[in-house]
């Protein structure tokens, strides 16, 4: 890991990650809508997951546009 990196490639690579995380997300509350009504437990630990891809999500917006985003109450 002693690769050195412009700042364009660091966004790229962000934005690439986002979008990674972008799907996780999407995939994990796809199978816990459909797992919730035959198997409720691995519907919460899908829920749970899509729920950790979303702050990464979070996180990486603020990254990427800093104050742009509502701040939580």
């Amino acid at each position: 890991m002693t690769d050195v990196v412009d700042s364009d490639e660091l966004v790229r690579r962000i934005q690439r990650g986002r979008a990674w995380a972008l799907r996780e997300e999407n995939t994990w509350r796809q199978r816990s809508d459909a797992l919730r009504s035959a198997e409720p437990e691995e519907a919460r630990d899908a829920a749970v997951r899509a729920l950790a891809y979303q702050a990464v999500i979070g996180v990486l917006d603020e990254i990427l546009t800093p104050g742009r985003h509502p701040e939580e109450s």
